[in-house]
């Protein structure tokens, strides 16, 4: 099954296809500038790191239990962004255990805040996943396939690693500690490492200590060395409203000697922190990091660094920009993260990802131009669609989008539903559901999903199906008709239709909820209230996204 998939995935990466240019969202202004966020879009803890080549910069970020993980994006230019690959098909690929433990929804696991780095030919992503360890994974090719994870440190607690391979060889890691598993927080350790990265072999060290002073909740520590300085970089004061930190030190054990070098000031945007410096083969230096946008997710900024001081200055005197003169680069092509997908390739678009471990059973792709997304059997005592690991979901890609998608649902038996959803902690969702010999056009509704509260349902419609199998054996009823959900202001409106043309609304705005540590994501829900029933199935035709 799993090799089934990561073949899949390999085929996804070599697939060619034409560069995106986005409807909703794209950051370059097409006059030498850009406009943040680069990437509108839900990359919580991005970092990123300059290529073999010097041209080609690689950014990851966070993806918690979302599957596949670790994504991978590729920029020229780093305003311009497209999704090339994935570092992790399954979490964890060679341990059967944590396979199965992620096999469903572990909201707000997995993985945490990922680091990667280019050193002596290899490519490396480390994070710290907080109920198991240290990991580690390493490619020379960054869009082709990675080593299956490396636990170079087990236990609970650990979070947001990165290494630093010292001028001599020598090899050091930089964390921070969850609070949720440790029981403490606001302190980072440095350890030596082996030389290869692959295990410790010092005990780790406080380096610095945020608890009781502005400087709690200091985490996500990047790692570096320059001219002889041993540099940590960090945010502190928490996510919406912290602020970046810098801190120098001749030794990479410290004494640490912070500074702030970016917060909000007389900006309107909040908390910017948390990300990855970078120096072009040009000699410029650039700071890539998030802003909290709540239900939108941790969107992604690029910001200029001035280091005249000795100090990194980082966006116009310590503030972030808005709109900005870009790097300089070779590329002048405008690309951004893919989002419509018309699914007529034999594998699963880069865009999505589903809630827990892939199980072929969750949907595949088909050679008629569709993308099918089988029932997921809920469990006897089911409340909501919290438990739901085949979700097929991509991120929110601008404060302002509509997205409309044409489906078949197809059902074997009562109860079966399926349609598309506005997943969160809260959560929406407009789904075609069998009842009798026809069909009910429903509007679901959940607040506090993840506390297990029951969802609602409003009956939108009734429809008659729009085929009926002329079989005896098992045969299935049909529905042909087009979803849609229009995104403005954090509030999300549903409408249909029966011909594409002319749509309906349903309900009322209803305000959108981040999941657990991710934006709200929106995309397919395909579920079964009976247990021993033959599955139904959401085929997808396309989804669009637009203005």
């Amino acid at each position: 099954m799993r090799s089934i998939f990561l073949t899949t995935m390999a085929l996804v990466v070599m697939t060619a296809s034409a560069q995106y240019k986005s409807d909703v969202w794209s950051p370059d202004n097409g006059d030498g500038t850009y406009t943040n966020p680069v990437i509108n879009a839900d990359y919580s803890d991005p970092d990123v790191c300059v290529g073999a080549s010097g041209e080609d910069y690689y950014l990851t970020a966070s993806s918690f239990q979302c599957v596949p993980g670790l994504p991978i994006l590729h920029s020229k230019d780093l305003v311009n962004w497209e999704i090339v690959n994935y570092a992790l098909p399954n979490l964890y690929e060679g341990n059967k255990e944590l396979l199965a433990h992620f096999s469903k929804p572990q909201h707000g696991a997995g993985v945490w805040a990922p680091s990667i780095r280019f050193h002596d030919g290899w490519y490396y992503i480390y994070w710290g996943d907080p109920d198991f360890g240290v990991y580690m994974v390493k490619t020379q090719n960054p869009e082709g396939k990675w080593s299956d994870p490396l636990c170079v440190i087990e236990g609970k607690g650990y979070i947001d690693t990165t290494p630093l391979w010292d001028d001599d060889g020598r090899c050091y890691l930089v964390n921070g500690w969850a609070n949720s598993r440790a029981k403490y927080a606001s302190v980072l350790t440095v350890r030596e490492m082996s030389a290869d990265g692959t295990r410790p072999i010092g005990q780790p060290v406080i380096v610095f200590d945020g608890n009781g002073n502005e400087n709690r909740t200091c985490e996500g520590p990047k790692f570096y060395k320059r001219d002889g300085w041993y540099w940590i970089m960090c945010p502190a004061g928490g996510v919406p409203q912290g602020f970046q930190l810098a801190m120098r030190s001749k030794s990479p054990y410290g004494p640490y000697e912070a500074r702030k070098v970016l917060q909000q000031g007389k900006t309107n945007i909040n908390g910017p922190h948390q990300g990855g410096w970078i120096h072009t083969k040009y000699g410029e230096d650039w700071f890539i990091h998030f802003q909290d946008k709540e239900a939108y997710g941790r969107v992604v900024h690029l910001n200029p660094v001035d280091w005249t001081t000795g100090w990194p200055v980082m966006g116009r005197n310590g503030e972030p920009v808005t709109t900005h003169k870009k790097p300089k680069s070779s590329s002048s092509v405008v690309v951004n993260p893919v989002e419509s997908d018309e699914f007529n390739e034999p594998v699963i678009g880069k865009q999505w990802e589903w809630h827990a471990n892939y199980d072929e059973k969750f949907g595949v792709p088909t050679a008629f131009g569709t993308m099918r997304i089988y029932n997921y059997k809920l469990s006897d005592g089911w409340k909501n669609f919290w438990e739901v690991p085949n979700m097929l979901l991509q991120k929110t890609p601008a404060d302002v989008f509509t997205v409309t998608t044409k489906l078949r649902f197809t059902s074997k038996a009562e109860g079966q539903m399926g349609g598309l959803i506005m997943m969160g902690l809260n959560y929406q969702a407009l789904v075609v559901k069998r009842v009798g010999k026809e069909f009910k056009l429903c509007l679901i509704t959940c607040e506090q999903a993840d506390k297990g509260k029951s969802q609602q349902e409003e009956v939108v419609a009734t429809l008659k199906p729009t085929a009926v199998d002329n079989i005896d054996y098992k045969p299935g009823i049909h529905e042909d008709i087009y979803l849609r959900l229009t995104v403005k202001d954090s509030k999300v409106q549903f409408s249909w239709s029966k011909n594409g043309k002319k749509f309906s609304t349903c309900g009322s705005k209803y305000q959108m909820k981040e999941g657990k540590w991710i934006g709200a994501k929106f995309g397919y829900v395909s579920v079964d209230t009976n247990p021993n029933t033959d599955r139904g199935w959401v085929e997808a035709d396309w989804i669009r996204v637009t203005k």
